[in-house]
């Protein structure tokens, strides 16, 4: 299953610098890196988001990402995936532009 991590320009250019990341701030005093399904990735970017240019969606297959990936309850009970360790760009799938039209993003095709 894809599930996807949507970044901030910095956070993309220093994800693509290092070759690695700890996540964003709220990752970072979370303690683990968030993810959203694509069922979930649009509310995600809604609450977080909103208004917000500039932003990357990066895709990763759930499965390469290992044991450390877990699947816990947030936003209305619904499940969540959370990396519990550093996330490397070699595991990236694919990243593309989330361009903000107003206060919402305009998904690519096929992720919600």
């Amino acid at each position: 299953m894809l599930i996807y991590k949507i970044l901030r320009a910095a956070e993309w250019a220093t994800f693509e610098n290092d070759q690695q990341t700890n996540g964003a701030p709220i990752d970072l005093q979370d303690g683990y890196i968030h993810f959203s399904t694509g069922a979930q990735a649009a509310e995600t970017a809604a609450k977080y988001f909103a208004g917000v240019d500039g932003l990357m969606l990066a895709a990763f297959d759930s499965e390469a990402l290992g044991e450390a990936l877990k699947w816990e309850e947030s936003r209305g009970g619904a499940l969540f995936p959370h990396l519990y360790r550093e996330l490397h760009l070699g595991e990236m799938l694919w990243v593309k532009p989330l361009p903000c039209k107003g206060n919402s993003h305009e998904f690519p095709e096929g992720v919600l």
